[in-house]
């Protein structure tokens, strides 16, 4: 019924508080709101995508319950040449449950009444834009910051997150043979399609370090460091004691568990005061690192 165009011009008529049938949001709505339509949740994904580099980078998986565990995949196994009528020998596959949460992540946006009632206001563009700056940071944030308290744990975090592999000499600056420490300390499979995390601040840093032979260290012409990308993220540490400002992995192992997609609920009341209408979208949500060691850090002394 989401991805009808029944629901699609009812869903926007109730957003704008028109009345319409009740039976044409039955299949969206509950309690809390109606579950926004797969059109527009799909634009709204790819501008979250801008806004998040973890909704880039790593695995998205769509789940309709509200807790429980998720079944994993640790360990790959290989295949091999065999002789005819030779048994096959079984995978070496690994596999581990991990519990999953449902965390809400929520906010209000509010507009005028004399846009929300002007039909040649783009009330969706505005919603999607909102909510995806909002969510997006909200998510990016907890993705590598994250307790797994109320929300997501966090790919720093010190006993779900990722490995560190690297620790600076105290009192010392961060070399270049730390960072190419920090590449080879990663599994050569892990390492195909990994990826270097940092803020700006350590990138700026980065750039000003070179070899023996005055070789800097990072590419700026296609922004890569030892051939590998290299994505910002403000959310991660600087340079400082006690922190990991760099991580370099495969970020595809972090796991995004969807539970429940944007929801929204128009609020009529509680701004009428000021001629406005509320607007509160939420997602249910949690994210985990499912193979630490697909993920290493650097640790300053």
């Amino acid at each position: 019924m989401k991805t009808t165009a029944t629901y699609n011009y009812a869903f926007w008529n109730t957003m704008r508080g028109k009345h319409d049938r009740p039976s044409d949001m039955s299949e969206g709505g509950n309690s809390s709101g109606y579950v926004v339509p797969s059109e527009f949740n799909e634009k709204y994904l790819k501008t979250l995508e801008k806004e998040n580099v973890f909704r880039r980078l790593a695995t998205t998986i769509d789940s309709s319950t509200n807790e429980g565990t998720i079944n994993v995949i640790t360990s790959i196994g290989s295949a091999q040449w065999l002789k005819e009528m030779t048994a096959i020998p079984e995978s070496a596959d690994g596999f581990k449950q991990i519990s999953a949460n449902s965390y809400k992540l929520a906010a209000i946006s509010k507009i005028k009444n004399s846009f929300v009632g002007d039909n040649n206001f783009n009330i969706e563009a505005y919603l999607e834009n909102e909510f995806s700056r909002r969510f997006g940071r909200a998510e990016e944030d907890a993705f590598i910051n994250g307790t797994g308290i109320d929300a997501p744990t966090g790919i720093l975090h010190a006993t779900g997150g990722g490995e560190v592999s690297v620790t600076t000499e105290e009192g010392v600056d961060l070399s270049y043979d730390d960072v190419i420490k920090l590449y080879f300390s990663l599994k050569p499979e892990h390492r195909r399609n990994a990826v270097w995390l940092m803020n700006d601040e350590t990138a700026f840093y980065l750039r000003t370090l070179k070899d023996a032979n005055g070789n800097y260290l990072y590419n700026s012409v296609d922004d890569t460091i030892l051939g590998k990308p290299v994505y910002y993220s403000n959310y991660m540490p600087s340079i400082e004691t006690g922190k990991s400002p760099i991580a370099f992995g495969d970020f595809s192992f972090y796991w995004i568990i969807q539970r429940q997609p944007l929801t929204i609920s128009r609020l009529t009341e509680l701004y009428a005061v000021n001629y406005e209408t509320g607007f509160l979208g939420f997602e249910r949500l949690d994210g985990k690192l499912i193979v630490p060691e697909a993920v290493k850090l650097i640790r300053m002394a």
